[in-house]
């Protein structure tokens, strides 16, 4: 028996309600299903990253950190990018830990975006931006991706940029579609921005799996770009730890100072043992160098047992994603074909129109190779099994 309310509600967001991923989350409960669909590794992180933190916590680290972050860890951080990317933030104005990337997006928006500005952002795309915005009292403005590469249209994004843009999302290595920007798509993006006050914001938290060789093109590696970038990443996608809740932001120090003012207000500060933990993890950059090999098997490994299906894979250049195709075969929409996956061949998967403000859908699927042996073994033999 739920409470009734007497408060006459206004929504912020009338029009959020159970997303897809709800609905898929309760049907792949009610039958079992292999799990491809979620985001997040099924198998264990490091032990070793695991007792840093519990001796962090054994060792007493209990209590807040600092505002912007462990120093030792910021340190880190810093040294990490200049090292990778040739551009140096400065540790104590420029390096922010924060409660999860999620967290990371979601401040930035909201300390750099105005109501009546417009941001515009690349779909498919993480399902938190647009909301964001509207929160600001600002429009969001999803630029749709060409499918099936996924590349920007650079000369329609040119035409939608107005003087009430404020801000451009962009997300390298991509989810859900896999794919990632080059280095002429960084001149692209200087080009449309330069002498303007538009600020990026980089979502890259899948900065350290990249595939077939690439280098990840991120903000950090643009001299230009950096200066008006905030860059998001994470913790939890690196260290495959994604409850956790850890991330950071790197911005130059103007930027950097209106986020913070954000955050103390949000969280303060991030988990302290977590930081203790990870800023020893950090030391050894085989931690996170290692993580294109071994997302690069998983991939190989799922492209291998899918040969048989009636599904068509795309390439994917980076993350732990890949998306397949199914209107070869099939004219169902992609949310029923995931679901008649789940009832009647036991395998969760995404519909990429969850993706979309408007719902496009291409027919397409997400997959999640981000599991073990196993369970890539068990899905692919499932899909296998789907009459074409």
């Amino acid at each position: 028996m739920t409470l009734n309310s007497s408060v006459n509600i206004s929504s912020k967001q009338p029009d959020v309600g159970t997303t897809i991923f709800s609905v898929i989350g309760q049907l792949s409960a009610q039958h079992k299903a292999i799990n491809l669909s979620q985001g997040a590794p099924n198998f264990p992180c490091d032990p070793h990253l695991v007792e840093l933190v519990s001796k962090a916590m054994r060792e007493g680290h209990n209590q807040y950190a600092s505002l912007t972050g462990l120093p030792a860890l910021r340190e880190a951080l810093a040294e990490k990018v200049e090292t990778l990317y040739g551009q140096r933030y400065d540790a104590g104005s420029e390096v922010l830990i924060t409660g999860s990337a999620s967290q990371g997006i979601y401040m930035a928006i909201s300390a750099l975006v105005h109501p009546g500005d417009e941001v515009i952002f690349f779909e498919p795309a993480f399902d938190s931006y647009a909301p964001v915005v509207r929160l600001q009292g600002a429009t969001p403005i999803g630029l749709k991706l060409q499918v099936p590469d996924f590349a920007i249209n650079w000369d329609e994004l040119r035409a939608t940029i107005t003087p009430r843009t404020r801000m451009i999302i962009i997300n390298t290595p991509h989810n859900p579609s896999a794919q990632v920007l080059t280095p002429a798509d960084l001149e692209q993006l200087a080009a449309l921005t330069r002498n303007t006050d538009i600020v990026v914001l980089s979502d890259e938290v899948y900065e350290h799996i990249l595939f077939d060789g690439r280098a990840h093109c991120g903000m950090a590696t643009h001299p230009e770009l950096a200066q008006r970038s905030v860059i998001v990443s994470s913790f939890g996608k690196t260290f495959h730890v994604t409850g956790w809740r850890v991330g950071y932001a790197l911005a130059p120090a103007a930027l950097m100072e209106e986020i913070v003012k954000v955050h103390q207000f949000m969280m303060y500060a991030a988990d302290t043992p977590m930081q203790v933990g990870f800023a020893h993890y950090l030391q050894n950059p085989q931690n996170y160098l290692q993580l294109s090999p071994f997302y690069q098997e998983k991939r190989d490994r799922l492209l291998s047992l899918m040969q048989d299906s009636p599904f068509k894979l795309l390439p994917s250049a980076g993350s732990f994603f890949m998306l397949a195709s199914y209107g070869h075969f099939s004219d169902e929409s992609d949310s029923e074909m995931v679901k008649r996956l789940i009832a009647d061949h036991g395998v969760a998967t995404i519909p990429l129109s969850a993706f979309y403000m408007d719902g496009t859908d291409n027919k397409l699927i997400r997959l999640s190779f981000a599991k073990d042996d196993a369970t890539l073994q068990a899905g692919a033999e499932a899909l296998c099994r789907v009459k074409g």
